[in-house]
């Protein structure tokens, strides 16, 4: 389900091929979603708000704060 101010279709589409590669599989961990880590980054942006308190759906602070970074 998307959220209001999360990214669209069109606008996925548009900036996926601007993003870095994606971070290969390491030992048992899964590459993250990347869009979500991005809408994760845009909310971050747009609230203000400290990375610890990033809402849940958006998975770990700290995944979102590494891939900011990778940006």
């Amino acid at each position: 389900m998307r959220r209001r101010y999360e990214l669209t279709d069109e606008e996925w589409n548009v900036l996926e091929p601007l993003l870095p590669p994606a971070r290969k599989k390491q030992g048992e961990r899964s590459p993250k979603d990347r869009r979500q880590m991005l809408n994760a980054v845009l909310w971050v942006a747009r609230t203000g708000a400290p990375w610890r308190v990033l809402p849940s759906h958006y998975g770990p602070w700290s995944s979102a704060y590494s891939f900011f970074w990778r940006l």
